[in-house]
């Protein structure tokens, strides 16, 4: 499948709950998607609570639809209180590259 639409969030944790925010997100309802064709979950080396999220998707229709389903809106409903404060996103499209882990 070929990414056609895509984004880098970085957001961080009330204080102490990164823990939290990276097991919600790895268990994020968009993993089983077929539409999403990467879904990368880091955090800062330096600091627990900052959590960066990668992902691509086919279309940017597919993730907007997607993203107006029940299940994504309860997931993020979920997301919400572990944030502290607004998170920062930036278009960006996977081209290549490998995982490492």
């Amino acid at each position: 499948m070929t990414v056609n639409h895509g984004f880098h969030a970085i957001m961080t944790a009330q204080p102490g709950r990164g823990d939290e925010l990276v097991g919600l997100l790895l268990d994020a309802p968009s993993l089983p998607n077929e539409d999403c064709v990467v879904f990368l979950v880091s955090r800062s080396s330096t600091n627990p609570d900052v959590v960066s999220v990668a992902e691509g998707w086919t279309s940017r229709e597919a993730h907007a639809r997607f993203f107006a389903a029940e299940q994504a809106q309860a997931f993020v409903a979920r997301l919400q209180p572990l944030l502290a404060g607004e998170s920062h996103y930036t278009d960006a499209v996977p081209i290549g590259g490998k995982p490492t882990f």
